[in-house]
């Protein structure tokens, strides 16, 4: 079992310990259901050291609540990527947000963004993970009783505490294992969690990563719509990383 499988075994394991109470009444952890699909993406993708590991906040309901890939639309994860698995279903499952694995007809809209601009950057997987990785902080989706997502960060404070422990730890470990350059928060709350991570973690002036943030690529943030690509490529570009 690679370090990565057994990092996200070890989370999956202490979030799926956690409550949540009203008005979150579902909670998914495509890390246990989609564990078949999200070992296929860490083997393949993050066998090896990583300059840049760019990190989201957590699932959304359509891409990695899906298909176990972050991000993970699911044509993206399926023709692209070229991962697909079996995927179980959330032990209790809301009738607004089913889970029907590849066979999901819904596309995710930041999934898409994302990986449309990976595709269209880099050519091939090969090309962008041999020197980036994708993850997301938070491995849950947590929804509302009429279907609404409920993001990590507007969970009450004693709900956050043992989840960012858990999420930070998980964090840590990966970037003791990639020993990325840059770790960039994809989004204002994912670049926090890593600020915070680093900030526990101390360590030697110059030996801890570099951290930065990009826009987060969700189409209900307006200004991801204007070029979304074409800015984080400028963004990236000033915190220093190549992008060739």
């Amino acid at each position: 079992m690679s370090r990565l499988v057994e990092i996200a075994a070890e989370l999956a394991a202490a979030v799926d310990r956690l409550g949540f109470a009203p008005p979150v009444t579902h909670v998914y952890d495509p890390l246990a259901y989609a564990a078949a699909p999200h070992r296929l993406w860490l083997e393949r993708y993050g066998a090896s050291p990583k300059e840049v590991l760019l990190v989201g906040m957590n699932p959304g309901p359509w891409g990695m609540a899906q298909t176990g890939v972050p991000f993970g639309e699911v044509a993206m994860v399926r023709d692209w990527l070229g991962i697909e698995a079996p995927v179980g279903r959330p032990p209790v499952e809301h009738p607004k947000r089913p889970i029907e694995g590849f066979a999901c007809r819904r596309s995710e809209g930041s999934g898409r963004r994302l990986w449309g601009w990976v595709a269209d950057r880099w050519g091939t997987p090969e090309r962008f993970f041999a020197r980036f990785f994708v993850h997301n902080y938070c491995p849950l989706v947590f929804m509302e009783e009429g279907g609404r997502n409920r993001t990590p960060d507007k969970l009450p404070k004693a709900e956050q505490a043992p989840l960012f422990a858990a999420c930070d730890r998980a964090l840590a470990a990966t970037v003791d294992h990639l020993c990325p350059r840059w770790v960039i928060g994809i989004g204002r709350f994912a670049e926090e969690r890593v600020r915070a991570v680093a900030a526990a973690r101390g360590g030697e002036p110059g030996a801890a990563p570099m951290v930065g943030r990009v826009l987060h690529p969700s189409p209900a943030n307006p200004s991801a719509n204007a070029d979304w690509g074409g800015q984080v490529e400028r963004e990236l570009e000033r915190l220093g990383v190549r992008l060739d």
